[in-house]
């Protein structure tokens, strides 16, 4: 990084994790340095370097005012910093790009000096949707959406629906509006972080193009790709190395094999978990309104029968083993070795009735006249 071996933080576990953005920051500015021999370090050991750094990063030339505005902000930051391992509470405004509803736990980069950014922006060409979200922010929106749809006035139900089309086209969190102004408020070669679909990511701008850090540990022995470039709303950047020069990764199946494999087994454990859960549910349609407590019960109680005879069924059915006899006869001295045959032994063998049994043996000793009289001399 810039003619200098620089550490970076990766992401051993899908997570926003705030702290890591912000580490990343400061390690990039060499604010902060790590041991050279350092390979793994955990949230808590990020958090105490991060807490010495706010301690020793306290100005000193500053008017009485000023110091008791910065210790009351330390003091909020502070009471707020555990929360940078989960998630932080960050609630976007539409009208730009670092424009946030304010609360406390934007007072950690204000207190770090490090700039936040989104570009989730409404278009201003668009006079729709302007006026459906105005001056909103994220939540407020939503409230106001399920507000509109409960009101007897159309313009007002019209105006809800107008807001909700909009967060539905731009569920992806960045617009294309959003972009060029964020483009255009970056500068040049500055660190900060950008947020995004509750994930925060080390950004910078190179060349007038902007490029986030890669901290997926899926990239850890990829030493050429360092950034990916954020140049549309979709999200397929460009990989590059730390000079920004395009560096595709060496093995992409590699790289992707894990986090593909993670989708496939999510997927199919949704389906199973659908399937089991259709299997299981009551066709309410068909239960006639007005039935009783009593009525409803036994249905239930007739269903839960079922399923638990259906079930045992199918343990008995996967139970059942196939067995194969062998039967030697001795006729005048001579040895005899009849058919093989095979049957399958029954776990339930102990409840059948006389009448099944007599059946069976019958069919039997036709068996073994029939083989007695094509035995084999061995």
């Amino acid at each position: 990084w810039k003619e200098e071996n620089t550490p970076v933080i990766t992401q051993n576990e899908n997570g926003p994790c705030p702290l890591l953005a912000i580490m990343n920051v400061l390690l990039l500015a060499w604010k902060i340095k790590l041991p050279p021999m350092m390979e793994i370090i955990t949230a808590e050991q990020l958090m105490e370097y991060l807490g010495d750094y706010i301690l020793d990063a306290k100005p000193k030339e500053i008017s009485e005012i000023q110091r008791l505005n910065y210790e009351q902000n330390m003091s909020d930051a502070m009471a707020i910093l555990h929360k940078l391992q989960t998630g932080l509470d960050v609630n976007v405004k539409f009208t730009g790009v670092r424009v946030f509803e304010y609360t406390p736990e934007c007072i950690v980069f204000d207190l770090l000096d490090i700039p936040l950014y989104h570009g989730w922006l409404v278009d201003p060409q668009v006079a729709d949707i302007v006026k459906a979200v105005g001056n909103c922010s994220y939540n407020q929106l939503v409230e106001k959406i399920i507000s509109c749809k409960q009101s007897d006035n159309s313009e007002l139900v019209s105006e809800g629906f107008v807001a909700e089309q909009f967060l539905n086209n731009t569920a992806t969190q960045l617009t294309y509006h959003g972009l060029c102004e964020l483009t255009s408020a970056v500068q040049e070669g500055e660190l900060c972080v950008f947020f995004r679909n509750n994930h925060f990511s080390t950004m910078t701008k190179y060349k007038g193009q902007l490029y986030l850090l890669v901290t997926d540990q899926g990239f850890l022995t990829e030493e050429k790709v360092v950034w990916e470039s954020l140049h549309n709303v979709d999200g397929d950047g460009n990989f590059c190395d730390s000079e920004f020069h395009l560096r595709p990764p060496s093995d992409p199946e590699t790289v992707y094999r894990g986090q593909q494999d993670q989708i496939d087994q999510d997927y199919l454990m949704a389906l199973s978990l659908q399937q089991e859960q259709q299997n299981q549910e009551i066709n309410w349609e068909q239960i006639p309104e007005g039935i009783s407590d009593l009525e409803l019960a036994k249905k239930l109680q007739e269903e839960e029968d079922r399923r638990a005879s259906q079930y045992y069924q199918e343990q008995e059915q996967a139970a059942a083993q196939v067995f194969i006899c062998h039967e030697v006869v001795f006729i005048e001295g001579f040895m005899f070795a009849t058919q093989q045959v095979q049957g399958a032994a029954s776990p339930a063998s102990g409840r059948q009735s006389g009448s099944t049994e007599r059946k069976r043996k019958e069919p039997r000793e036709k068996e073994r006249e029939k083989e007695k009289n094509s035995c084999v001399l061995l």
